[in-house]
């Protein structure tokens, strides 16, 4: 088990300091909730949900009381890359133990049933990516792999209608629930079992086990919804508002087919091969794997249904590989122990042919994404924190607003009062996008918050904000990207700026600095060992 955590972490460091911009949204939280500020983007802030994830939340808030996170350096890695990246290696090791306790109990190699799965995983660049993005990918694979190993030891015992089990197959699914809001699925989970287990013996007491895990998953989601409601006066999180979750159809059980497209076919058909093998031969435990299956197929239908993200390399996916490494991976065993030894050799040759293309593909993949990672925390904290605590600065600003996309670096070190163009945690900004509001972003924008600065790029300059009238009208624009392809524009709104002199600066503090910015950033893909609010460029 060593083995294979030590190579999770060694795949892991390939990607360097790389953190998601998105997780620095639930480091900024952590920071204010842990200083006793409340649940805000920044000190003075509105309250307002823009996380999704309240038990990794509580992890980051833990490490900061502890002087473990957003703290300072160790080893001159700063402790804001450190630590979350550590809990998430802590995470994969705690998926590995599940693993590991689960194979002892079907197969005389559990050892190599755990490796192998740790091999396969790292092997994954979608795993091993987001497990140690700084998001909580890794916390809430873990939880679904505590639960499927949970019910699964349960029935192999022939303990699943027990009290005990009942109550924890709910609490586990409360926790995933509550370390993202698509855990809520897995409230299913301990019901599907029973469901497809029962029998004329057990039909009166499956029904009443059931109502024990939903009451047990009920008290501590409950719990949090009400606070929720009362804190924020929404039934859901901000984020699922902003991002605008559509109904479910049955068409988009056809998003299924990215996933076997990724995994490689050939691999997808040996694996499922192995496991309808493993249905067919191991009559004792047929109904153990049964219980494996189920919280599998949850997390593919989890994934179907949810709104397709925009990063790259499957984010929602990672409950997914977890559970479907582990489950051909104690299949293959399973078959492996009841065929001679030409049998052996021929389904682990055909596995490991299987394997192949996937391997290359799956190198291939990591490769590119070393090259152009999404949206990294230290470039966003340079160019819209600590870059416009630059113009800030050159105004003489006591206080201001940046109205911009990206949340995670900025909050951590700018010194203006930031407002998500993204609605993420911006509670008025996230029902215009959702169409709940009796205002245009537009209006909403140029007559109520005004904000002193403007930056739009990409996808964002959709918006139509930058070519609304109002725009020339109140601001003046400092840089315009020259790149068509990638526009990128600045803005400042005009009552700030009091001579034409104070413009030439913004706009010569732009030309000399801009242009640099990224190729730096780009030399070592590092912004610093702390991220504090009115910083600037050159780092003080």
């Amino acid at each position: 088990m060593l083995s294979g955590v030590a190579l999770l972490a060694w795949r892991a460091a390939q990607y360097g300091n790389w953190v998601v911009d998105d997780a620095g949204i639930t480091f900024a939280y952590a920071r204010s909730v842990a200083a006793g500020l409340g649940p805000v983007l920044q000190p003075g802030a509105e309250p307002v949900e823009g996380f999704s994830d309240p038990t990794w939340l509580l992890v980051l808030v833990v490490g900061k009381w502890c002087h473990l996170f957003d703290s300072g350096s160790v080893f001159g890695i700063p402790d804001f890359v450190l630590y979350p990246k550590a809990i998430g290696l802590l995470c994969c090791a705690g998926i590995l133990v599940a693993c590991h306790f689960a194979a002892r109990r079907v197969t005389r190699w559990p050892a190599l049933v755990t490796l192998v799965t740790a091999v396969v995983l790292a092997l994954i660049p979608s795993f091993v990516i987001w497990c140690f993005s700084g998001l909580e990918n890794a916390l809430f694979a873990l939880s679904v792999c505590v639960l499927a190993v949970r019910l699964f030891l349960a029935v192999l015992d022939e303990r699943l209608w027990t009290p005990v089990v009942a109550v924890t197959a709910g609490a586990l699914a409360a926790f995933a629930a509550l370390t993202r809001p698509d855990g809520l699925i897995y409230l299913a989970a301990y019901p599907l079992v029973s469901v497809l287990l029962v029998r004329r013996a057990t039909w009166l007491t499956a029904p009443r086990h059931v109502l024990y895990s939903v009451g047990a998953f009920a008290i501590p989601f409950g719990a949090y919804l009400v606070w929720r409601i009362s804190e924020f006066g929404r039934l859901v999180a901000n984020t699922a508002v902003a991002k605008h979750q559509s109904t479910p159809t049955v068409h988009d059980l056809t998003r299924g087919m990215d996933l076997v497209h990724y995994a490689g076919t050939p691999a997808v058909v040996a694996g499922v091969g192995v496991v309808g093998l493993a249905l067919a031969w191991a009559s004792k435990r047929r109904e153990s794997l049964v219980a494996l299956l189920v919280p599998l197929a949850l997390a593919i239908l989890s994934y179907c249904v949810l709104r397709p993200d925009w990063m790259a390399q499957f984010r929602f996916a990672t409950p997914v590989w977890a559970l479907a490494a582990f489950v051909v991976v104690i299949s293959a065993a399973e078959v492996l122990a009841v065929l001679g030894r030409r049998g052996r050799a021929l389904v682990a040759l055909v596995l490991v042919a299987a394997l192949i293309p996937s391997g290359v593909a799956w190198a291939g993949n990591a490769e590119t994404y070393r090259g152009n990672s999404d949206v990294p925390l230290c470039w966003i904290a340079l160019r819209f924190g600590r870059y416009f605590n630059g113009y800030a600065d050159i105004l003489r600003l006591d206080k201001g607003t940046l109205l911009a996309p990206d949340m995670g670096g900025s909050s951590l070190t700018s010194r203006l009062r930031l407002i998500d163009m993204a609605g993420l945690t911006d509670a008025r900004i996230a029902d215009i996008h959702a169409g709940k509001a009796d205002i245009s972003m537009a209006d909403y924008v140029f007559e109520d918050l005004e904000p002193t600065f403007v930056h739009s790029h990409g996808i964002w300059m959709h918006n139509g904000l930058t070519i609304d009238p109002r725009m020339s009208r109140d601001y003046y624009r400092i840089q315009q990207s020259q790149d068509t392809s990638s526009p990128d524009e600045d803005w400042v709104r005009k009552d700030v700026v009091h001579s034409d002199r104070q413009l030439q600066q913004l706009r010569e503090y732009s030309s000399d600095v801009l242009p640099h910015l990224l190729p730096d950033y780009q030399k070592t893909g590092e912004c610093g060992t702390v991220l504090r609010p009115g910083q600037t460029v050159n780092g003080r």
